[in-house]
C-alpha cells in the first residue's frame, strides 16, 4: 500500500483574538464561512488531541476556493511571550492564496488598508518561473502571500525534478551534514 494524499484540507493558524481576525479574513479578504465560530470548548480529549495541557479554545473555518479551508484558532491559554518568528526561522510558516490576477487583488486589498511588504515580484526563470507573488501580514503579524501562476511548463519541471532525484545527496550525506 502506498500513501496517497488527496489534497490539503485546511491550514490552521493560532490568532490572538478570533473576532478581530474574522473582521480581517471575512470582511477584508472576503473569505466565506465553512463553519461559524464555535463557542469556547475544552476537556481532556481536546487537550490530548492538540497536545496542549489544559487547552481551551474556539475556532472558525473559512472556505478558500471550492475545496480548501482555513481554520483560525484562539486559545484562552495561549503562550504570551513567544513572538512570531521571522520568515527565515525554523518552524516559521505562511499561507499563500492563489489568485487569478495578483496585481488587481493586491490593489483591492491595499484600498482596504492592507500593507504589503513589496510590490509584486515577477519570476520568469528557474523552478518558480511563472510566479507573480507578494507578501503581507494579518492583524497578528502572521505572514500571508498572494500568488498568480501566469504559466507552468510541466515538462521542464518534471525533467528538473527527475534530475534532482537522480543526483541528490544520500540520507547518510545529509545526516553527516546536519551533524
Amino acid at each position: 500500500m502506498s500513501i496517497e494524499f488527496k489534497a490539503i484540507h485546511h491550514v490552521g493558524l493560532v490568532v490572538k483574538d478570533l473576532d478581530r481576525s474574522i473582521y480581517f479574513y471575512h470582511d477584508i479578504l472576503g473569505l466565506q464561512f465553512s463553519n461559524e465560530p464555535t463557542p469556547w470548548f475544552d476537556g481532556p480529549a481536546l487537550a490530548a488531541g492538540v497536545g496542549v495541557p489544559g487547552a481551551r479554545l474556539r475556532q472558525v473555518t473559512f472556505w478558500v476556493g471550492d475545496h480548501s479551508n482555513m481554520e483560525l484558532l484562539e486559545y484562552s491559554n495561549r503562550t504570551e511571550d513567544n513572538p512570531i518568528p521571522p520568515n527565515n526561522a525554523m518552524g516559521a510558516a505562511h499561507v499563500c492564496f492563489r489568485v487569478d490576477d495578483v496585481r488587481a487583488t493586491k490593489a483591492e486589498l491595499e484600498s482596504k488598508g492592507v500593507v504589503f511588504y513589496t510590490d509584486v515580484n515577477v519570476v520568469d526563470e528557474g523552478p518558480l518561473a511563472g510566479w507573480r507573488w507578494c507578501y503581507f501580514s494579518d492583524p497578528d503579524g502572521l505572514t500571508l502571500e498572494l500568488v498568480e501562476i501566469a504559466y507552468y511548463d510541466k515538462d521542464v519541471r518534471d525533467a528538473a525534478s527527475a534530475e534532482y532525484l537522480r543526483t541528490r545527496p544520500s540520507l547518510e550525506q545529509i545526516q553527516a551534514r546536519l551533524g
